[in-house]
C-alpha cells in the first residue's frame, strides 16, 4: 500500500516542494511530480532551477525524450504514464518512484507509487484543500502521515 505523508506548516509550498525535491534526488530517489494545474507546475519547474544558487535538480517534463535517464519528471498529465515515461519497462530499473502532489485534488492513479508526498503551506485554501485530499485517502483505506514543518529548525 502507498505511504502517503503530509507535510503541514510550509511558508511556501513550491519552494519546500523544491526543497524536498532536492532531498530527495541527493539521496538517490527518483519521483514524478504531479500538478493539472499548467501554471503551478511552469513556476515550479521555473523555481527547480533558481531556488537555490548552489542547488541543482535534474528535471524535465515527462514528454521531453529524457524523461527515462532524469530523476525528477514533471507532470500535468496521468502521474502513472510519466512514470512510465520516467522509468520505462524494458530498462530494467526496479527502483521505487515517489510522488509528490503538488495539485489541489488527490492525484490519479496515486496507489500506483511506492510513496506520495503532499506539501501544505498555510494559506487557507491550500489547508483545505490537503483536508479533502486527507479524507480521501482515508476513505481509500490509508492512513497518512502528519508532519508538522513549523516545529522543525531551518535547513532540516
Amino acid at each position: 500500500m502507498t505511504r502517503i505523508d503530509f507535510a503541514f506548516g510550509a511558508p511556501d509550498r513550491l519552494r519546500t516542494a523544491c526543497q524536498v525535491v532536492r532531498k530527495r534526488f541527493l539521496a538517490g530517489q527518483r519521483l514524478v511530480v504531479y500538478c493539472k494545474d499548467g501554471s503551478r507546475l511552469a513556476a515550479f519547474d521555473r523555481m527547480l532551477w533558481a531556488f537555490d544558487d548552489t542547488a541543482f535538480v535534474p528535471h524535465v517534463l515527462a514528454n521531453d525524450p529524457l524523461a527515462s535517464e532524469t530523476p525528477v519528471v514533471l507532470t500535468a498529465g496521468d502521474p502513472q504514464q510519466a512514470a512510465l515515461a520516467a522509468r520505462p519497462a524494458d530498462s530494467g530499473d526496479t527502483s521505487p518512484l515517489w510522488l509528490l502532489n503538488l495539485d489541489n485534488d488527490c492525484p490519479p492513479g496515486f496507489d500506483a507509487f511506492e510513496r506520495l508526498l503532499e506539501i501544505v503551506s498555510d494559506d487557507p485554501d491550500d489547508k483545505q484543500a490537503a483536508r479533502q485530499r486527507w479524507r480521501v485517502y482515508q476513505n481509500a483505506g490509508h492512513t497518512p502521515q502528519s508532519h508538522d514543518l513549523s516545529r522543525q529548525p531551518p535547513g532540516a
